[in-house]
């Protein structure tokens, strides 16, 4: 698809976590007339247990009310809807981990949980609103995109990888035609490829959809040119991340060396080649150390359309981390004490992922040691091929015994963290544990989380609107204080 240049966002709002960048903040920033952005990750549990929390406020039965396949909705608000919310310490039903041979009503939770998130976003104004996924969770993306398409999705961003196939699937998807992803399986060399098949024709719908615009997120300019040329269909502009952003990161070339807190150094030979950016026969946008309007202003000097900024929108009011949680961060950074490190182990997808120090988070080594390790949530887990030629799935954060006998290796194991439950934990929609409490909640920043500071000075709190106004500068705010 063609989108007109006048049409294209200056600032997008990143598309961080497990429902940190949820409906609410896409729904704030698109109403400004930006690209608000829903995170597509782990969709299928934070609908789920929106519904066991009782949904208070009604928002997701409404949203499913809308849904095209009205039989499908009910099922959903039967099984999980509880009325006066789960009992305090009772664990959230679980739903199945997905794999590539899920039952076709995982896959619909994935659709309509999609749906779900990008139709609230939607409410209250007629502009865009995105999706963000990763590339290296690949069993849902199918469905996940099928249902955000269906609630009228404008853009679909992803990173943590090269989605070369993707534009091809939105093409297939907006015409309602099955697809097949392919998945990839470590061992499999001597073997037929794996995909994961979704066949959107059981929904019925036979309307052509409107293709969204696809926007990936790489490091260089090398990436950049790959999607650009190898895409199965359309790209319609990318996202060049910087190191300094937060979430994962790409490993830096070469052989990694390590500073004396254990962080990754990246050298010259990861700095983004402007001029070749520039060349490109699509428009790119800077992510990573945009927290003022001079970033925004260095942005457009370097030639980009605008910028994607996620720690600023991260800790406003709107976003989905819980309250507790997003206070802590701003006591911290008023403090002078809120930091980041970049923790080449954390992630069991082999990339760097910037934790925020706090104590009793998944970031504390001493309260994490204390975790029980389980893997119930499923999303980062690595696809393998067993000796007797059948498909399994490990993660490195699973238990030791169990990650080895799947033929992982133990030194594999060693510092890494659920990412899956602590996201959740962070939104306020953790897992109860065997005695009563939560999963330790994990929060990720930019490198540049001191700077919520100024966005902090002389108040409690801010929102959105503050967000943008402090990017576009002095003409953002005359911009903005009649809306």
């Amino acid at each position: 698809m063609t989108v007109a240049a006048a049409e294209l966002p200056r600032l997008i709002q990143g598309g961080m976590g497990v429902a940190v960048s949820n409906w609410r903040l896409a729904q704030a920033v698109s109403a400004l007339g930006h690209l608000g952005v829903v995170s597509g990750t782990g969709l299928d549990n934070v609908l789920v247990r929106r519904l066991q929390d009782g949904d208070r406020d009604g928002h997701v039965r409404r949203a499913l009310e809308q849904f095209p396949v009205p039989s499908l909705a009910e099922k959903v608000i039967d099984l999980y809807h509880l009325p006066d919310g789960r009992p305090p310490g009772k664990r959230y039903r679980q739903i199945p981990m997905l794999t590539h041979r899920s039952k076709a009503f995982s896959q619909d939770l994935c659709v309509l949980a999609s749906f779900v998130e990008v139709t609230l976003a939607r409410e209250g104004h007629h502009n865009p609103v995105g999706i963000n996924l990763l590339t290296k969770v690949q069993i849902p993306t199918a469905p996940i995109l099928y249902g955000a398409m269906l609630a009228g999705v404008g853009y679909v961003l992803m990173g943590a990888g090269i989605p070369r196939d993707v534009p091809g699937v939105l093409d297939a998807l907006a015409e309602h035609r099955a697809i097949g992803l392919r998945l990839d399986v470590t061992g499999n060399r001597d073997h037929d490829p794996v995909t994961v098949r979704f066949d959107p024709t059981r929904f019925g719908m036979t309307e052509r959809l409107r293709r969204p615009a696809f926007l990936p997120i790489v490091s260089s300019a090398a990436l950049a040119l790959v999607m650009c040329r190898k895409a199965t269909g359309s790209v319609e502009g990318v996202i060049v991340e910087r190191p300094t952003a937060g979430g994962h990161n790409a490993p830096p070339r070469g052989n990694p060396t390590y500073d004396d807190r254990g962080q990754p150094i990246y050298t010259a030979r990861d700095d983004v080649d402007w001029e070749a950016m520039r060349a490109l026969p699509v428009p790119f946008w800077v992510a990573g150390n945009v927290v003022s309007s001079a970033e925004v202003d260095a942005a457009g000097a370097l030639g980009a359309r605008g910028v994607q900024v996620g720690t600023l929108f991260a800790f406003c009011r709107e976003s989905g981390i819980a309250p507790t949680l997003r206070q802590r961060v701003h006591n911290a950074v008023r403090r002078g004490e809120g930091r980041v490190r970049t923790d080449g182990r954390a992630s069991s997808t082999g990339y760097p992922f910037k934790v925020i120090e706090l104590s009793e988070t998944g970031a504390d080594p001493a309260a994490y040691a204390q975790r029980h390790r389980v893997c119930d949530l499923g999303y980062l887990r690595e696809a393998y091929r067993k000796p007797d030629g059948a498909i399994g799935f490990r993660c490195a954060a699973e238990p030791v015994e169990t990650y080895v006998g799947k033929g992982g290796a133990e030194e594999d194991t060693v510092e890494r963290r659920c990412l899956c439950n602590g996201l959740m934990a962070t939104v306020g929609i953790g897992q109860s544990t065997a005695n009563g409490s939560s999963e330790l909640p994990l929060l990720t920043s930019g490198d540049e989380l001191q700077a919520v500071a100024e966005l902090l000075y002389l108040r409690e709190d801010y929102g959105a609107r503050d967000v943008i106004a402090h990017l576009l500068g002095s003409a953002g705010r005359r911009a903005h204080e009649d809306d």
